[in-house]
Order: C-alpha cells, then sequence, then structure tokens
C-alpha cells in the first residue's frame, strides 16, 4: 500500500489532466491541478508541501523545461520537488536536456496508465528511501563540501547548484567514498526500483554532475564497465 501524498499536476491538456488526476486520487493521494506553470510556483510557494511534481513540457507562458530550471535554482524546501515530465517529445536529446534541466524522470506520451502510477510510486520510495536510510550531516572530501541538512554543496567557496538527482547523487558517493557504487545500485537510489531506467541516465546524471562540479569534478571516477567512486583523500578537516 502506498503511503498518501500531496501531488501537483501541471498539464494544459484538460482530458490528460482528468485522466492523471482521476487514477492517482484512485491511488488514494491528493491531487491538485493547474494548466500553467504560474499556477504552480505559487502553489509550491503557498505552504502546501508536494511530494511529487507531474509536469507538461508545453505549456501556456512558463514552458516546463522553464519551470525545472526556476525550482532547480531555488534552495527552498518546497522547489525541491520530485519532477515526473510528461510529455510528447521524445527525441532523445529532449530527454537528455529535460534530465539536465532538472527533472527526476521523464515519461513520453503516449503511455499507459500502470506505467505512470509506477513511476510516481518509484519517485515516492526513492524520496523515502533517501531521507530514511541517509543519515543527515556533513561529509568533506578536499575542497568538495556536501551537507545534506542544509541541502547545501559546495567547492572551495563557492556553493553548486545541483538538481535534487545530482545532490543525491554526490551525497550517496560521498558517503560512500573510495567505494564502487554500481550503476544498478544509483539507479536504485535516484530513480527508484520497479522502474526500467537504462544505464545511461545515470551516466547522463553523472555528466551533468560533473560539469558542475568544476574543479572538484576530479574527485569522480569512472570505473569502467562497473560504475562509480568518489576517490579517498588523505585530508578530511576544513
Amino acid at each position: 500500500m502506498n503511503k498518501r501524498a500531496n501531488i501537483l499536476v501541471v498539464e494544459d491538456e484538460k482530458d490528460i489532466s482528468e485522466l492523471l488526476c482521476v487514477h492517482l486520487k484512485r491511488e488514494g493521494h491528493n491531487v491538485v491541478s493547474v494548466d500553467n506553470g504560474e499556477q504552480a510556483l505559487k502553489l509550491l510557494d503557498g505552504g502546501t508541501v508536494f511530494q511529487v511534481l507531474i509536469l507538461d513540457w508545453m505549456l501556456p507562458g512558463l514552458s516546463g523545461l522553464d519551470i525545472c530550471k526556476k525550482l532547480r535554482m531555488d534552495r527552498t524546501q518546497a522547489r525541491q520537488v520530485p519532477i515526473l515530465m510528461v510529455t510528447a517529445r521524445t527525441h532523445p536529446s529532449d530527454i537528455v536536456l529535460g534530465l539536465e534541466m532538472g527533472a527526476d524522470d521523464y515519461l513520453t506520451k503516449p503511455f499507459e496508465i500502470p506505467i505512470f502510477l509506477a513511476r510516481v510510486h518509484a519517485l515516492l520510495r526513492r524520496s523515502a528511501m533517501n531521507k530514511s536510510s541517509l543519515k543527515q550531516g556533513k561529509v568533506q572530501i578536499g575542497e568538495l563540501v556536501v551537507d545534506d541538512e542544509k541541502y547545501l554543496a559546495r567547492c572551495g567557496q563557492e556553493e553548486l547548484v545541483l538538481t535534487p538527482s545530482e545532490f543525491k547523487l554526490l551525497l550517496a558517493l560521498m558517503k560512500n567514498e573510495g567505494r564502487v557504487l554500481t550503476r544498478e545500485q544509483l539507479i536504485s537510489l535516484v530513480q527508484g526500483e520497479g522502474v526500467a531506467v537504462v544505464d545511461r541516465s545515470i551516466d547522463t546524471h553523472v555528466f551533468g554532475l560533473r560539469k558542475k562540479l568544476g574543479r572538484c569534478a576530479a574527485v569522480i571516477e569512472t570505473i569502467r564497465g562497473v560504475g562509480y567512486r568518489v576517490r579517498q583523500s588523505s585530508s578530511h578537516g576544513e
């Protein structure tokens, strides 16, 4: 039985929005729906904590991609909601762009409702798993610091703007310093179990993460054919 969650649906096609809302409510979730990005941002800042955001790419006014960028550049907890982008844009470059801009998962139209629900529940499980399995606190390796209590990452004195997936990837790797994490382990951590996610999704997230880490990027090593690890450092102090 899935735990009840507050879910925000942002979809301008009325029939699709109503279909998604009906099935989410049947699963026991509290659902709010809007048809544009401006309303979505107001709701996210209005006091209700949403556990998942269902976001269409092609919206009037602000696009779904614009909303992703705005949310991921903001440090407030309300705006760090997991995002499932649901869109008719199916080209691989669109999928990569959506993930790089901050979407946690990407579902192309048309889709089957059971697959849609599985993706939503995977995001909910992943979020719950990260809250319960990773002890909160600050981790430092060389110049790279991650503090999940403050949701903060920095390289030296430079604060890093990371998507939730990138932040969780970095946190998992740093808390397992010196240990190789396979792509399967990282997929389970970032995307959730029970969802068919190809290895390249993790590679895309790591690629985006490395770009944002700048001079600290060298701390993440690729173990060919296996996965990734954060190299051990001889110094952990401030």
